[in-house]
């Protein structure tokens, strides 16, 4: 089973990751731990990075996008079971590049979650947080940029047939029960 799994800071995609990977033993691909891993490895890759991440910028997509292929191309080794994107992609072009390089090794998505949530709701739900990050203009910053940057990709995955929406209200329990019934009819 290979997800990518949607949606807004504060939707539950964290807590609905652990229950997904605990029920169907699909294993996390997060673009962070790639680019670490690279480095600690010593991997042309990672020499390639490393500058950027000491001096806190963003790592060049080329250089990610080789990291996610040599994690793709580990994991299917190694699991078997298949994968779930976290953190990736973000956007449209990232998306993109994504289906490009899962048709290359023969791995394309057999679903994408997104957990919807009505904005309000989220800007209630981290609120009651209490990080220190999370004060409202924060936090309704953070909602715009999805909104520009990654719910394009709403559009874009439901147009090839692998979007599944699924109501982020409830109980936890609730969206993981409504999350389960899709991938147990696509597992």
């Amino acid at each position: 089973m290979r997800i990518v799994l949607l949606g807004a800071p504060g939707s539950g995609k964290g807590t609905q990751t652990d229950a997904i990977i605990e029920r169907y033993g699909v294993s996390t691909v997060a673009t962070g731990d790639l680019l670490r891993a690279e480095v600690s490895a010593g991997t042309e890759l990672g020499k390639r990075a490393k500058p950027y991440m000491d001096a806190g910028d963003l790592v060049p997509f080329d250089l990610v996008l080789g990291m996610i292929e040599n994690g793709l191309n580990a994991l299917a080794r190694i699991n078997p079971r298949g994968f779930m994107m976290d953190g990736f992609p973000r956007d449209l072009a990232q998306a993109e590049a994504l289906d490009q390089l899962l048709a290359k090794i023969n791995q394309p998505l057999d679903a994408v979650l997104f957990i919807e949530v009505d904005y309000e709701e989220i800007v209630k739900r981290l609120l009651g947080r209490g990080r220190a990050d999370d004060n409202e203009e924060t936090i309704r910053n953070r909602l715009r940029v999805f909104e520009e940057k990654t719910a394009p990709l709403i559009d874009y995955y439901k147009k090839k047939g692998l979007l599944h929406t699924v109501k982020g209200t409830g109980t936890v329990g609730d969206i993981g029960t409504r999350i389960r019934s899709i991938l147990d009819a696509i597992a």
